[in-house]
């Protein structure tokens, strides 16, 4: 009777004042955190590793729609009213095994991207009624109009579900096609296909793209009989077979003939293994679902759910409530899990090994520069996660020597620059998340920092580039390579000696310690920049600051000296020391203004343009490092802006550059909550600045296995659009006076309240003595 009188008054309400507030408000507490996240957002001009498709968090199959052809920022679309295909691999270098239902006469041919989709010679690729296309975090759907079927697709970490949904009576085929188009193309080397009993398939296909050599092994089984089973290569179909090898352009198909309005369920699962273990995590993941669709897609949104959970906002709008789920959500799907359901995986060296299921061994691309979005999401919303990815780091040392970089299936990518996983297993440290090897930990950490890096025998790159040259001149030559490489080392040399420090090693403290200076020789005061220089000592002649970026070679790694002048995460005092405060707040403050007519995102990376580049990881932490020069309300208003206007909430625009795995996503996140950590958490004693949050109210359930309090809630009173400056704070209930507080102060539960107005309030957290902590002390002037 409540709940009926309660609606009652709803009702009533809605047809007085439609949008009231509080009714908005009822309205939001009936959906679940899941039903904000949207898999859609951001996919138009998106990379492979950002799609809409049916996955778990690190899923191993990321089963997804693709629709282009083998370009950059390949996969999936959002303007292509088409699909060529729901691959299972949508992995940093790594496809494999996409599935297509098809009608009528076989065709095994996918076609152009732009081309028609339909007939014969134009390949299988079929239109999409867009108006049918449904994705939510754990489901995608969507009615391929060549042949109306009704495609669904669900999954559990290692293994996929289809379900096909016929209209009519049609002569179906389900293709296997191996040959798949993407950033990376990979080359099949060899694969064969084997029909195992009239309702399962088993299989392989061998692949390589430059570095990387992988074997997709896959078990396919469907709820009826096949009714034939056949495979191609370059185009020639063979039929009524049982077993067929092939490599380049291949593929295999199985027939069926459903009636009018009939289903196909069809089931899938990958390993790097083999294909017994292949089919191992099919039985172990299905196996209690049986052939219930939707009860493993409401498994998947549950396990989604509790995820997103672990942190419950209140009030704020709809698109921004949208916004902020929709970039926690992809803060846990592009990386990879690569180990099976009993812990077996493939070594960097083509071995098998066995760890505890409970350990899995994570690929993703690179850990550049996540110590400012990913790894401070993790270690305070998930420590668990942090704890894995420890793991999994430490995993591939054991095996490999090295600690890597961007283990993209299990390989030494080389992938961007330095050691910034270093950074993840450190502040993971520092904050009690310490259920991994510590002294392996350490010396792998110091190996890699102590080591020139290698080429490995695949053709990719272990450890540190220019190393040698670093480790003797104290700074990478212009001769050898980048630049704004000197200042990631040193920005890990500091990681390294806040771990010695906290270990009490006190020799291996002051050798990273006094390296994590270095960034001072490549500072040149006559122009106060971070300025390219020689072998011999002298300063490259022909040089600007807003030149020049390299993605290979001499220069600044996507980026320009401008921007790299004010990359220094555990000195920022030391930059102001350099700088200047005056001249620091005033350039940094111009570049704010100049980008914003852009909304900080330098397209073509024009950078002369565009200085404050949030697009990219180089100087995502700018708006943070106000906190350190005593106007931390440009901290505040800066952090807004970007968050308004950088961060979108459609298909066409949810992040105007590289979303990259889930970074820009955690960085959305923590500024709403009006957190960060310029230092990546590194130190001994973690800390937390304060921005604006997004939100009147933020809860963090805090996990009890790593910290002692239930929750954390962040408050922002009277906070909106307009009142987006601090006025004073409470932490704990007691005064906050500086923008910034230790993280052992959140982890202990409790609350920070901040007052919010329309004006900066200039003497809150202004004071020198106010700043967060750095590695220099501030010059006596």
């Amino acid at each position: 009777m409540r709940q009926l009188t309660r609606a009652l008054l709803l009702l009533a309400a809605m047809l007085i004042n439609p949008f009231p507030d509080w009714v908005a408000e009822v309205r939001a507490q009936a959906k679940d955190p899941v039903d904000y996240a949207d898999p859609l957002l951001g996919t138009s001009e998106s990379r492979w590793m950002l799609n809409p498709g049916a996955t778990m968090p690190f899923g191993m199959v990321q089963i997804s729609p693709d629709n282009q052809g083998g370009v950059w920022k390949s996969g999936y679309e959002y303007s292509l009213n088409n699909v060529g295909g729901f691959s299972h691999i949508h992995s940093w270098t790594m496809a494999g095994l996409s599935v297509m239902p098809t009608v009528g006469v076989l065709n095994v041919r996918r076609g152009p991207a732009d081309g028609p989709t339909t007939g014969w010679t134009t390949g299988y690729r079929s239109r999409i009624d867009k108006r049918s296309e449904q994705a939510h975090p754990g489901y995608y759907g969507v009615t391929l109009m060549n042949g109306n079927i009704r495609t669904e697709i669900t999954s559990t970490t290692r293994a996929g579900f289809f379900r096909f949904t016929y209209p009519e009576a049609e002569d179906a085929h389900i293709l296997l096609d191996m040959d798949i188009p993407f950033e990376n193309t990979a080359e099949v080397i060899e694969a064969k296909f084997t029909q195992v009993s009239d309702r399962e398939i088993e299989g392989y296909s061998k692949q390589r793209w430059s570095w990387n050599e992988y074997t997709v092994h896959f078990v396919v089984r469907f709820d009826r009989p096949i009714e034939a089973f056949g495979a191609w290569q370059d185009g020639k179909v063979s039929r009524d077979l049982k077993t067929f090898t092939g490599k380049g352009k291949t593929g295999a198909f199985a027939d069926f003939k459903p009636k009018k309005g009939e289903t196909i369920r069809m089931q899938t699962a990958i390993s790097l293994v083999s294909i017994p273990q292949a089919r191992l995590n099919l039985e172990t993941e299905m196996k209690p679902y049986g052939w219930d669709f939707e009860a493993v897609h409401q498994a998947a949104r549950k396990v989604w759910n509790g995820l997103l959970s672990k942190i419950r906002i209140e009030g704020g709008s709809e698109t921004d409530r949208k916004k902020f789920y929709t970039n926690l959500y992809r803060s846990y799907v592009a990386r990879t899990t690569w180990s099976d359901v009993n812990g077996k995986y493939i070594d960097v060296n083509e071995k098998e090994r066995q760890v505890d299921p409970g350990s899995p061994v994570l690929g993703s691309d690179a850990f550049w520069n996540t110590f400012w979005n990913l790894n401070q999401l993790w270690t305070l919303v998930n420590p668990d996660i942090a704890s894995k990815w420890s793991r999994s780091f430490l995993e591939t040392y054991k095996t490999g020597g090295w600690l890597p970089k961007g283990p993209a299936g299990i390989e030494y990518s080389g992938i961007m620059e330095a050691s910034h996983e270093i950074s993840l297993l450190v502040s993971s440290y520092q904050k009690g998340i310490r259920d991994f090897d510590v002294p392996l930990a350490f010396r792998a950490m110091v190996h890699q920092q102590t080591t020139p890096g290698i080429k490995t025998p695949e053709n990719g790159f272990a450890g540190n580039k220019f190393f040698e040259s670093y480790m003797k001149l104290g700074y990478v030559p212009h001769e050898e390579g980048q630049v704004s490489n000197t200042l990631e080392y040193a920005y890990d040399d500091w990681c390294v000696a806040q771990m010695a420090k906290a270990l009490g090693k006190k020799k291996e403290y002051n050798l990273f310690a006094a390296r994590a200076g270095n960034y001072k020789n490549v500072w040149d005061p006559a122009v106060k920049y971070i300025r390219t220089k020689h072998r011999d000592g002298s300063w490259v002649k022909e040089w600007t600051p807003y030149c020049c970026t390299s993605f290979s070679g001499s220069g600044y790694l996507e980026g320009n000296a401008w921007q790299y002048s004010f990359f220094n995460p555990h000195d920022i005092q030391g930059i102001l020391n350099l700088m200047g405060k005056e001249e620091f707040n005033s350039r940094l403050n111009d570049g704010f203004e100049k980008s914003a007519r852009y909304n900080f995102n330098a397209e073509g990376d024009l950078y002369d343009l565009v200085p404050i580049n949030h697009g990219n990881q180089p100087n995502m932490q700018a708006a943070w490092l106000f906190n350190y020069s005593g106007k931390p309300w440009l901290t505040q208003k800066w952090t807004k802006a970007i968050m308004n206007q950088y961060y979108g909430s459609t298909p066409y625009q949810g992040w105007l550059g590289d979303e990259d795995e889930g970074q820009m996503g955690a960085w959305f996140v923590m500024a709403s909550l009006g957190l960060f950590e310029t230092d990546g958490g590194a130190s001994v004693k973690p800390f937390y600045e304060i921005g604006s949050p997004l939100f009147p109210k933020a809860t963090i359930t805090l996990d009890p296995k790593y910290y002692k309090g239930d929750s954390f809630t962040i408050e922002a009173r009277n906070v909106s659009d307009t009142n987006i400056y601090v006025q004073s704070a409470k932490l704990n209930g007691k005064a906050l006076n500086k923008p910034w507080f230790y993280h052992e102060d959140l982890v202990k539960g409790g609350s920070l309240v901040l007052e919010m107005g329309p004006q900066p309030n200039k003497n809150w957290g202004s004071a020198a003595a106010d700043a967060p902590p750095s590695m220099s002390k501030p010059l006596k002037r």
